[in-house]
């Protein structure tokens, strides 16, 4: 589920909660005016449904929104994590929290993705260029009427 507090990322504000199954309220851990309308952002989802609360950019150095004064969480009851997109640190928590929540499966894990192979085989440049060719060719050249030739 994802609006912005401006609701101009869907235009709908509100409507962007309908059918909603769960819901992340973020807060950007530069700017203390985000985390003041984390209230805001929860009491515009329902409350009979996983909510989580994240603090994004948490790598930052100059960091406003300092982890002491983070309490918004535990006065409702929500799980909490510190992310950061930039460094993906924490970035899987959250997902696999929600999808937890939404499955009942308090044991579920996220596959790790495999690390793909080369592939064996390259193809030359020459020839796929000539492969090109031949394909353009044989789409402006006009079908037999009989199947005779095949």
């Amino acid at each position: 589920m994802g609006c912005s507090r401006s609701g101009e990322v869907c235009g709908l504000r509100d409507g962007c909660y309908i059918q909603a199954q769960c819901a992340t309220v973020m807060f950007d851990g530069t700017s203390t005016v985000t985390y003041k309308n984390v209230p805001n952002g929860h009491t515009r989802v329902c409350e009979n449904m996983p909510i989580l609360l994240c603090g994004n950019q948490v790598d930052i150095k100059d960091r406003k929104v300092k982890a002491k004064s983070i309490v918004f969480h535990q006065n409702k009851n929500l799980q909490y994590y510190d992310i950061s997109a930039k460094s993906n640190y924490n970035f899987e928590k959250p997902f696999l929290w929600l999808a937890r929540r939404l499955t009942g499966d308090p044991n579920l894990e996220f596959v790790a993705m495999p690390a793909l192979a080369p592939p064996e085989v390259v193809t030359d440049p020459a020839l796929a260029a000539q492969y090109e060719h031949d394909l353009e060719v044989a789409q402006t050249t006009a079908l037999p009427d009989e199947d005779d030739d095949l």
